[in-house]
């Protein structure tokens, strides 16, 4: 494994990490780090659905915390995604433990960090604290910040019609089913600089109109949110931020710059205590979907808070 210079430029360096093969062959993962040189606290990003890590403004912010930055673009995604196979899919959401295991071994072993946050958007942010449930008691993760969390399904035409067990079936012996539930191209276009948002991002690993939807992808989220409902055991501190509202619209609204068009918040925030123990709930009037892109004064807020936290659980002090 060789770190080299990322697409995004210095200072940012990516790695592969090669997986184990699945029935489309070969499988990576791409570690992206910024590191501070004598930084012991570390976070890891991992970014949501048709997606993949951009967000440098949030890499800045956590730095000039003293903060080694990573990011995990996971498989099928990003930069790990390759020509032979299907964007985004897994069949089960173990899949990702793989590499991030391997990405915490890596901080934590070969980059000598002693404390770890894991930063999870959306999909990833489901991922995110699934993973920490399955790995509570050794000691790998010291806290989670969830980013709009995607712990909710927002009742996808997919589900609506097939129902729950039927998707579930369907996912088992027709996984790369494709499903009819397109992505609102609107959400993209209020980021996107070339059409009504401020940020620069490559629209080939973050489309408008997303990727395909998988039913065997579709079954294993659904059996994620399932182990939500009936509660995780994460057993480190977790900040949860959600806007306060959502939209819902298939056409260009203004209302889609200041609440959240993917998700329902509401029920993001209900489910929180799901988590764990040891929960903060932390709403963000006018925020967007993905939290630290949306309008400056909001981000503001979005940072504020997050320091706040930080600074009860992860003081520099301790590292």
């Amino acid at each position: 494994m060789e770190f080299r210079e990322d697409i995004l430029g210095t200072p940012y360096e990516a790695a592969e990490l090669p997986l184990t093969a699945d029935e489309e062959g070969p499988v990576t993962a791409t570690l992206v780090r910024r590191p501070v040189p004598g930084a012991t606290r570390a976070v890891l990003y991992l970014h949501g659905y048709t997606d993949y890590f951009f967000q440098t403004n949030l890499a800045d912010h956590f730095v000039s915390a003293g903060f080694s930055f990573y990011a995990l673009d996971l498989r099928k995604y990003g930069r790990s995604l390759r020509p032979h196979q299907s964007p985004n899919f897994v069949r089960d959401l173990t899949a990702y433990d793989e590499e991030l295991d391997e990405a915490v071994r890596i901080i934590r072993e070969q980059d000598g960090h002693t404390r770890l946050l894991v930063n999870g958007h959306s999909t990833g942010g489901l991922a995110a604290a699934l993973w920490a449930s399955r790995r509570a008691g050794r000691g790998l993760v010291d806290g989670l910040f969830l980013n709009s969390p995607f712990l909710s399904m927002p009742a996808a035409p997919a589900v609506r019609t097939l129902g729950a067990p039927a998707l579930e079936a369907l996912g088992r012996f027709a996984a790369t089913r494709k499903l009819p539930a397109p992505l609102n191209p609107h959400y993209v276009h209020s980021l996107h600089r070339d059409h009504r948002g401020s940020w620069d991002f490559d629209l080939t690993l973050k489309p408008a109109e997303g990727f395909p939807l998988y039913a065997g992808w579709l079954a294993a989220i659904q059996r994620g949110h399932r182990q939500v409902r009936q509660g995780l055991q994460i057993d480190c501190p977790v900040l949860l931020m959600a806007s306060t509202a959502s939209t819902v619209t298939n056409k260009w609204d203004p209302a889609l710059l200041h609440t959240d068009a993917v998700l329902r918040a509401d029920d993001i925030a209900a489910l929180a205590p799901r988590l764990g123990r040891h929960v903060t709930t932390v709403r963000i009037e006018g925020g967007m979907h993905d939290l630290v892109l949306s309008a400056p004064p909001v981000r503001e807020q979005v940072f504020a808070e997050l320091d706040r936290w930080l600074d009860a659980y992860f003081p520099a002090a301790q590292g």
